[in-house]
């Protein structure tokens, strides 16, 4: 009997452990709109990665830093290599993604998103975004409106 009722407790303990820390990853995990470049694509709360279909690397947003393959090996640098040429990050359609180091699956994206290498729409970024979400980021044109959007809407 103790034996079943010390198990029990342990389940109990275990589930409410378990769903603590989902509940604790998820709000660590929920929005990193502050972090993501002015070049970035809008309509996004959280970002880990963009991937850059027509040059085939990715950026990492939480890191600041692109990765791309060199001699077969991914690199990690807050500029892209020389070989790149003058990449317009404003122009260049980027894919979000949302999964560890999507990097190492990269055939699979290259497959997923090939369509998208010569695609040329624009894509609305948060540079040009009024969505004051966004003033947050310091290097967007209204930065200096953050403060009045932040103390007006989020402290109710």
């Amino acid at each position: 009997m103790k034996r079943i009722f010390f198990l029990a407790v342990m389940l109990v303990v275990s589930i409410f452990y378990a769903d603590n820390t989902i509940a604790q990853l998820h709000v660590n995990f929920d929005v990193n709109i502050g972090k993501q470049p002015v070049w970035g694509p809008v309509g996004y709360d959280h970002a880990e990665y963009y991937y850059l279909p027509e040059i085939e690397a990715y950026y990492c947003v939480p890191k600041r830093k692109f990765v791309f393959q060199d001699g077969g090996d991914w690199r990690f640098a807050s500029v892209l290599p020389e070989r790149y040429g003058i990449y317009d990050m404003n122009r260049a359609y980027k894919v979000v993604i949302n999964d560890p180091r999507p990097y190492l699956s990269h055939a699979y994206y290259r497959e997923k998103y090939s369509s998208y290498r010569e695609h040329h729409d624009p894509q609305p970024i948060i540079r040009e975004s009024e969505d004051p979400r966004y003033y947050q980021i310091k290097e967007h044109p209204r930065h200096n409106q953050w403060r009045n959007y932040r103390d007006k809407y989020e402290h109710r």
